[in-house]
């Protein structure tokens, strides 16, 4: 990946923004802006020339919750290699998520991680702690790390589990305008629980989360958001009760959104007994049943779920080879999302192309109050090209996090990011035979 300040774009369908998905035209870019829209285009000396051979292109999608586990445990992720994955996956955008060591609680925390990215293609927003040291028990600087680059607050990985602590937190926030990301979990209800509780931990003989432990802090954000007027933003959420608490609440007009995970509209809990306690279907919140999954796609679709997300969560190879009650939470996701936004969504035909890249593009940047990269003459390039119908396999090879816990590795999947432009910057990728 080097400066690409000039290139031509050509045979590319421009989607989102009014295009239509099929008109295939050429993009000329000078000093990383659109400078020309047009089929008639011609190559000059001073740029690069990418054919995309009739591939869409769209503005550069965005993963608003990701762990790049940067400062502190870089021995499964690193900002480098965290933007890696996400380039791979088309992200040209990610949002990464407080909990690292020290926490992301304080400006120079914050500044640090803007510091690491800025040679990268990929745009990392830091989201700064809700509460010190995710402690759960005092308001951390939310003025401070704003100023310094802070995009939203959250003490993910953990709830904010005291109500008062909750509400000052969103009257805070309210004043700075920016969201709180809450990691919806009743933790007297949840732990020690390693899959969804229900019919199949039963047969397997496994302690379970019920979704009502979710479902429960939810309730109380929503009414905590209607009495402070601030903003919450529900985390990877996972049942079909939580979908309808959040569509009430906008049906009130409350300020309440909120995300879902790839795989959580994609898996199930019986996955764990299909993979014979496979530690790479473990994660938090726990695989729900067949009707939760179906009601994320449902939620989807009618727009009470605004953002398409990973909780791309990377841990080592040691910490996940044990046995399944004593591993991690979590799995990578950047890599595989677009593929499972195809399988799950597009070809099955329960969302159009455009409505799927809405969650990627413009809802999270609309919540995280980001520019929207639209393709218009005169903006900045933040591109990502794809299709939606080319067969490849996840080999471990393939794989760009520093981590390798997916439960895709090995699977024939359809549909990738082809490439990427942002920040002066063009990059291909390029999968290995």
């Amino acid at each position: 990946m080097t400066e690409t300040p000039n290139l031509l774009l050509k045979q590319v369908k421009p989607v989102g923004d009014g295009f239509d998905g099929e008109k295939t035209t050429n993009i000329r870019i000078k000093d990383g802006v659109i400078a020309e829209i047009s089929s008639s285009l011609e190559p000059r000396d001073e740029e690069e020339v990418f054919d995309a051979k009739g591939a869409y292109v769209s503005g550069g999608w965005m993963d608003m919750h990701v762990h790049f586990r940067e400062p502190g445990y870089e021995h499964k992720e690193t900002i480098e290699t965290g933007c890696r994955s996400a380039m791979f996956g088309g992200f040209t955008e990610v949002a990464c998520m407080p909990n690292t060591k020290p926490a992301i609680h304080t400006r120079d925390v914050v500044e640090f991680i803007k510091n690491k990215s800025n040679y990268q293609l990929v745009d990392v927003h830091p989201i700064g702690c809700v509460t010190k040291e995710r402690a759960g028990k005092s308001i951390a600087e939310m003025s401070d790390m704003k100023q310094g680059g802070a995009v939203a607050f959250s003490d993910d990985g953990d709830p904010v589990y005291n109500s008062q602590v909750m509400r000052v937190a969103l009257e805070y926030s309210s004043m700075l305008g920016m969201p709180i990301i809450n990691h919806e979990e009743d933790l007297d209800l949840s732990r020690p629980g390693h899959m969804h509780e229900g019919v199949v931990s039963t047969r397997l003989g496994l302690e379970g989360t019920p979704g009502i432990a979710e479902e429960i802090m939810i309730a109380r954000d929503i009414m905590l958001a209607e009495f402070t007027g601030g903003h919450v933003h529900v985390a990877h959420i996972s049942t079909r009760n939580a979908v309808d608490l959040v569509r009430r609440a906008k049906a009130k007009g409350l300020n309440v959104t909120t995300e879902v995970c790839t795989h959580h509209f994609d898996l199930t809990d019986e996955e764990i007994d299909r993979r014979h306690f496979d530690t790479h279907v473990k994660m938090h919140p726990p695989l729900r049943t067949q009707d939760d999954v179906d009601a994320m796609v449902e939620g989807l679709k009618d727009g009470t779920i605004d953002v398409i997300c990973t909780d791309h969560a990377p841990h080592s190879v040691e910490e996940k080879e044990v046995e399944f009650i004593y591993a991690p939470n979590g799995i990578i996701g950047l890599d595989t999302a677009w593929s499972i936004c195809v399988n799950r969504l597009l070809k099955s035909g329960e969302m159009e192309l455009e409505q799927i890249l809405e969650k990627l593009i413009a809802k999270p940047r609309e919540i995280l109050n980001l520019e929207i990269p639209y393709i218009k003459k005169g903006n900045k390039a933040n591109l990502t090209l794809f299709n939606t119908d080319e067969e490849w396999t996840y080999h471990p090879g393939e794989v760009r996090s520093k981590s390798k816990n997916s439960p895709y590795i090995g699977e024939t999947l359809t549909g990738r990011a082809i490439a990427l432009y942002n920040k002066g910057r063009f990059a291909e990728n390029r999968l290995k035979n």
